[in-house]
């Protein structure tokens, strides 16, 4: 892990450099890294590993778009992906006491499932899923908010900025096409 010690702006650098070096001599390269912004940002393939398994292997945004498993959906991500746990019932996951939408997802009726969405995956709208703002951190272009659904705390990436305080109530809508739903005792996602 060369970069681990490197302060955050010489980091960045260093990513580009390394990765432009590696491009202009084509050769194939092995870095290791636990840094998962370096893996995405720098690599043509990632390996995902877990206690020395092997959890998926593909390219950075088939990793991050479709997770073949808990540990990697949680693990690719930043802010992480929300997951919390949940019940396959009439076509949506009952989960914190609201109903989230499964996206075409195709599961048995009263399966015991784990539901993710990514911060950015999940927007403010007038309707939807009532949620407790907790935390507002404008960070520029983005605003990051922590609300939280039914005891559950939720991080939710907005472009631009929000009116919202701590204490207000918002509600979210899910980005459909966006969920990801994985089986509650294996963690494997669900097809």
């Amino acid at each position: 892990e060369p970069l681990s010690n490197l302060d955050a702006k010489l980091r960045v650098a260093m990513r580009a450099e390394i990765k432009a070096l590696h491009q202009r001599l084509k050769t194939t390269t092995v870095y290791v890294t636990h840094d998962q912004i370096e893996a995405m940002t720098m690599a043509d393939r990632i390996v995902v590993m877990h206690d020395g398994i092997v959890e998926q292997i593909g390219t950075p945004l088939e990793l991050f778009d479709r997770p073949g498993n808990l540990f990697v959906a949680q693990f690719i991500g930043s802010p992480a992906m929300n997951v919390f746990e949940g019940t396959l019932r009439n076509g949506m996951v009952d989960a914190l006491g609201a109903q989230w939408p499964l996206g075409g997802v195709r599961g048995v009726e009263g399966q015991a499932v784990h539901y993710g969405i990514r911060p950015t995956d999940l927007r403010l709208a007038d309707g939807g899923i009532p949620a407790k703002v907790v935390v507002v951190e404008p960070t520029g272009a983005e605003t990051e908010l922590v609300v939280e659904v039914g005891g559950k705390r939720l991080v939710v990436v907005m472009h631009g900025r929000t009116p919202a305080r701590p204490d207000d109530t918002v509600h979210l809508v899910v980005d459909t096409a966006k969920a990801h739903v994985f089986d509650g005792p294996t963690g494997k996602r669900l097809a």
